[in-house]
């Protein structure tokens, strides 16, 4: 059974910056291209950098371009986003799952961003 578990998430002010961590077990991490994603209070999930299994290659949201990096660690399972020069519109909770997702979510992470 997949397991995702996120976490690094938190209060932050605008202009400030965070890393998010996302562990996956039960999947064979290592072939799986993964993502994060999105979802802001009143909206729908949406994905905002992604990552290839295979030469990782990243791709990203116009509106996180420039200031948001995703990475993993195929020896700990993990992915990571870093994100900079956060505005108050990148406040949600965050989750990660494979891309295109097809494994259960995890409970997220929660990003406020707010003076």
């Amino acid at each position: 059974q997949v397991q995702l578990e996120e976490s690094g998430g938190g209060l932050v002010q605008p202009g400030g910056a965070l890393r998010l961590s996302c562990t996956a077990s039960g999947m064979f991490f290592e072939i799986n291209g993964m993502g994060w994603y999105r979802q802001a209070p009143g909206k729908e999930r949406e994905k905002v950098a992604g990552i290839t299994s295979v030469g990782w290659i990243t791709n990203y949201a116009d509106s996180v371009k420039g200031r948001f990096t995703i990475s993993r660690d195929n020896v700990k399972n993990t992915v990571y986003l870093q994100m900079n020069s956060l505005k108050s519109e990148d406040t949600a909770v965050y989750y990660c799952n494979t891309d295109p997702p097809y494994s259960k979510w995890g409970q997220g992470t929660r990003v406020t961003v707010s003076s």
